[in-house]
């Protein structure tokens, strides 16, 4: 699977470990910043860009990070395609992906309890397979809606 990451400069080290369990796992990643913790750098503009390469299909999936993993998700979700959560907890990682089929994956690189947990929440978030039935329908209202209210010509 090929994997998009981004984080700002809060996330980044989380982003690091992140990405070196993705290629641990032998996953390809996409690596789109930022490259230090040192330089102050926006959210929305790693976040997005992860949220391009999954929506036009570069990348299977992407994992977006900042402190807390909202103003990533955030951002990313503004990206028509992208279905970005914020993960607590493996619970979480499990449901965003079986009921709502997350395909970014967003992490608070201050506010996980350790990044052995995130670990463990990405782990579960890649493995879980997105259950259909009764979430598909939902998921369905979700694209119908950005497909008739995109402001893309």
């Amino acid at each position: 699977m090929r994997v998009a990451v981004g984080s700002d400069h809060a996330g980044y080290a989380l982003k690091e470990r992140v990405k070196a369990e993705l290629q641990r796992l032998g996953h390809d990643v996409l690596d789109l910043g930022t490259d230090s913790a040192e330089v102050s750098v926006d959210y929305p503009d790693t976040s997005i860009a992860v949220g391009e390469k999954v929506s036009g299909g570069t990348a299977d999936r992407g994992v977006v990070v900042c402190a807390t993993g909202i103003g990533a998700s955030i951002a990313a979700n503004k990206v028509e395609g992208v279905r970005a959560s914020v993960v607590t907890s493996e619970e979480t990682a499990r449901l965003t992906r079986a009921d709502n089929d997350s395909n970014v994956l967003a992490l608070g690189g201050k506010t996980a309890p350790s990044a052995e947990e995130a670990i463990r929440w990405l782990r579960v978030w890649l493995d879980t397979p997105f259950a259909g039935g009764r979430h598909k329908r939902r998921v369905n209202k979700i694209r119908d809606y950005e497909a008739r209210s995109s402001r893309t010509p």
